[in-house]
């Protein structure tokens, strides 16, 4: 069994996953709606939507779209739980992810991690980043 976060933005997808391909690297696939069957028409103002992202890497898969219906507001009740072997890969992602965002929790040791803090990016997505605990910790 996989769980798979998929993220619905307010006509923001295409920036957020561009942006996060740029942090954690990997493959980037986005679909827009314009490619939709022609018997479901979406109306000309989505065309430049995305219909589906999908970002995979290190096999790890994170997909979303644009949400036409969306009020526009950040997500709530769940965050991305981003889990990096070592401090410095903390750091460096929890500074990219929280970039024109607002920093929640900052970056500290704590009992469970050596290294955990929480943001919300500038689309609206929280994120909980941690470092692995060492085995036998």
């Amino acid at each position: 069994m996989a769980f798979h976060p998929y993220l619905f933005l307010s006509g923001t997808c295409r920036q957020a996953f561009t942006r996060y391909q740029e942090i954690f690297g990997g493959e980037l696939v986005l679909l827009p709606m314009s490619d939709m069957p022609s018997e479901d028409p979406m109306p000309a103002e989505h065309a430049d939507l995305v219909m589906h992202a999908a970002l995979s890497f290190e096999g790890h898969l994170l997909m979303g779209s644009d949400d036409p219906t969306g009020d526009g507001g950040p997500m709530r009740g769940v965050a991305v739980n981003c889990t990096v072997p070592d401090v410095p890969e903390a750091i460096r992602v929890f500074q990219a992810l929280a970039d024109g965002g607002e920093v929640t929790m900052p970056m500290a040791e704590t009992f469970w991690s050596p290294m955990f803090g929480m943001c919300t990016d500038r689309f609206g997505t929280a994120w909980m980043v941690n470092v692995e605990t060492p085995a036998g910790s």
